[in-house]
């Protein structure tokens, strides 16, 4: 196994992971008695419990973005979105019809040469039939194609057309077997759910990415409060804010970091403050694989969107210092260093406690210092701190065989055929030929892959 992202695990191998982080941190007793409930976002639901409700929600869903728990704003984005899309697919129904009634009545005063009043209709009258799922047209969208359709092509649809197979994606096999479930939690999905990042967030990121790199003293430079004020209301009302050029990128900025300040539970949860900032002390390796343990405990919600947050501010710090360009001008940076931006996001990512709670902003010098240097190494290592060793794989699917033994041989399967995809695209790159893959596996039957992983049969005490 190679290592691989956190975000492309199933949801059933995430849980496993949280167990399986949780027990190793209250090994080296970096953690007390601390359940994983108890990071988890007060009040929140899971992913499927938010899909079985969601026809209840976009009817009296609230668009509210700023103040409200994290969960509940991506619930809204998508309730909004959905809402949205319906609007557009009537509007776009109305004009097709109007259309090809307009053409059809065009046609009745031409009369056939054959007689008897016969009309002529041209095929362009009736729709166009989608291409055959046999022979995609590689220029539209997977949205607008028939046919079978892996989960695994999720984050390439748009959100309307992958309301369905988000909800396809999140059903076990066995869930609806009821001999199965008594006396048992909820089966978890076998496949990755999607990212859950607030639009304003990621909104905010691009805009910034796009105009914003070579600003001097991003983050700290005063905005107009009038101006953050519209967008906040247009963001609060629902509205599909597009940020453009024309916006003030200290505008922006300074919405983003208003959005954090708010957020009744912050990114990385109070419950796990002491143990993050433990790791302060800490050096090299050692720091770094306790922070990855730590981030691995996060609900999915604030692990991605922490993770488009880290990845925004690893960009912003690249471009602090000045440049030269191809015609030999020098470009000014932005003297946003990884210092200076953990020292202003810091406190917005871990706060001790939530939000107008007694003394939540007293905070003593010592505590200011560690948050500052846990988020600079943060944002310098978040590309390793997101990733899944393949030790931790084994790991995981150690636990499984024992919890969940029914679901290994699909778990592996989906591994394998990713592997073969990367290598069928490193093998076209090279013009060198690869065995299929349903050739590669019927040589490689399901006991020979599990004697490749003979390490399932081992006995893991946790």
């Amino acid at each position: 196994m190679q290592p691989v992202s956190l975000h492309s695990l199933s949801e059933l191998e995430r849980a496993s992971l949280r167990e399986l982080a949780l027990y190793q941190l209250q090994e080296k007793l970096l953690v007390g008695d601390l359940s994983l409930s108890k990071v988890r976002p007060k009040g929140s639901k899971s992913i499927r419990q938010k899909l079985e409700s969601f026809s209840k929600e976009k009817k009296d869903c609230s668009p509210q973005t700023f103040g409200i728990p994290l969960c509940r704003v991506i619930a809204n984005d998508r309730a909004n979105r959905q809402l949205q899309e319906t609007v557009k697919s009537s509007r776009r129904l109305c004009v097709e019809v109007e259309e090809t009634v307009t053409n059809f009545r065009a046609q009745m005063q031409k009369r056939s040469p054959l007689g008897r009043g016969c009309l002529l209709v041209p095929y362009e009258v009736f729709p166009e039939e989608p291409h055959s799922p046999d022979f995609p047209d590689h220029n539209s969208s997977w949205s607008q194609r028939r046919g079978a359709m892996s989960v695994d092509c999720i984050t390439e649809l748009s959100g309307n057309s992958s309301k369905l197979l988000e909800a396809l994606q999140l059903s076990h096999p066995h869930e609806l077997d009821p001999r199965r479930n008594l006396g048992k939690k909820k089966m978890l999905s076998l496949n990755p759910i999607t990212w859950q990042v607030p639009r304003i967030v990621d909104r905010c990121c691009k805009h910034i990415e796009t105009y914003g790199l070579q600003t001097v003293g991003i983050f700290r430079v005063g905005s107009s409060k009038k101006r953050v004020q519209q967008l906040r209301e247009e963001f609060d009302h629902g509205l599909d804010v597009f940020l453009d050029e024309h916006q003030s990128v200290h505008d922006v900025a300074a919405l983003l970091k208003e959005f954090l300040r708010d957020m009744p539970d912050s990114l990385i949860p109070s419950e796990l403050y002491a143990a993050f900032l433990s790791t302060a002390s800490m050096e090299g390796p050692p720091q770094l694989a306790v922070l990855q343990l730590l981030l691995f405990l996060l609900p999915p919600c604030h692990s991605d969107t922490l993770h488009r947050l880290l990845q925004f501010l690893s960009k912003v710090a690249r471009h602090a210092e000045n440049s030269w360009g191809p015609d030999g001008q020098e470009i000014p940076g932005n003297k946003m260093t990884v210092s200076n931006l953990a020292t202003i996001f810091g406190p917005n990512i871990l706060q001790k406690e939530k939000p107008g709670e007694k003394d939540a902003g007293a905070m003593n010098l010592e505590d200011s210092t560690a948050i500052i240097l846990v988020v600079q190494r943060l944002i310098e290592h978040y590309q390793t701190l997101f990733m899944v060793s393949s030790e931790t794989q084994h790991d995981i699917l150690r636990r499984l065989f024992q919890t969940d033994p029914d679901v290994i041989d699909y778990l592996l399967r989906r591994k394998f055929n990713t592997v073969l995809s990367t290598e069928s695209e490193d093998s076209r790159e090279e013009h060198t030929p690869i065995p299929m893959p349903d050739q590669t596996l019927e040589s490689n039957s399901l006991s020979e892959l599990y004697s490749n992983v003979s390490f399932l049969n081992l006995n893991v005490g946790i």
